[in-house]
């Protein structure tokens, strides 16, 4: 998943950038979240270094702060190397300064035509959605699925077990930050993916890389964040 962060000084401005990002994520299904809008730069610095995801960064260059957006994007990159910066500004004449500060900035946006803004945000989402789908793919592997239309990705690092859903012909997926449920079975799933995970019960096939724990007594698998599930005697010696 990428997190979207927007700095805009102007609230107004701020707000409709917002709101266009949201209703494009609405509309084309992206599998991605506005994680903060603020003004303040060093606020949105601060969310960026705890951050666990790949980022696309909406920065106004004019932040009536002791830090500039090219300064702002600079300072991202040192935390997130692989992040989406597009610059939101009203003075194209400074396109010339990301060389100076050497962000490698993806667009840069004009907000003096509205309705050129948001037609552009619009590409720009697609196009990192686009570009981070192809560079998660080369450098992990990860398993695709669809969910109502929308093509998630998540890395088989972040995968912790699978579990048969409540809900006829439907698994879950527990990954370390969040759970999906699509069409599947245990079965299905035990047969595409690769050795790292096993069957450990009849309702649930388990990342082996992320256990943190076995207690054979009472059966139970403890997992790094926390989560647990159950295994069966029979296939607890093939575990």
């Amino acid at each position: 998943m990428l997190n979207i962060f927007v700095c805009e000084d102007h609230s107004a401005q701020r707000q409709m950038i917002v709101q266009t990002i949201q209703n494009i994520v609405l509309i084309e299904e992206l599998d991605m979240q506005l994680v903060l809008d603020t003004k303040d730069p060093y606020i949105l610095l601060e969310k960026v270094k705890i951050s666990q995801n790949t980022g696309i960064y909406f920065l106004d260059i004019d932040l009536n702060s002791s830090m500039n957006g090219m300064k702002l994007a600079q300072q991202i990159r040192l935390f997130d190397p692989r992040g989406f910066i597009i610059f939101i500004t009203a003075h194209s004449e400074l396109s010339y300064m990301t060389f100076q500060y050497r962000v490698e900035a993806m667009d840069f946006v004009l907000k003096d035509n509205p309705a050129e803004a948001k037609v552009k945000i619009r590409e720009c989402l697609l196009h990192a959605m686009e570009r981070y789908t192809l560079q998660t793919n080369k450098t992990h592997k990860v398993y695709t699925t669809q969910v109502g239309g929308r093509k998630i990705s998540i890395d088989y690092n972040d995968i912790l077990f699978f579990e048969t859903s409540t809900n006829i012909h439907k698994v879950i997926l527990h990954a370390k930050d969040r759970q999906i449920e699509f069409f599947s079975t245990i079965k299905e799933l035990a047969s595409t993916l690769d050795n790292n995970f096993v069957r450990c019960h009849r309702s649930f096939l388990v990342n082996k890389n992320n256990i943190k724990e076995v207690d054979a007594k009472n059966r139970i698998i403890h997992f790094t964040n926390g989560e647990t599930c159950l295994m069966s005697t029979r296939m607890m010696k093939g575990l």
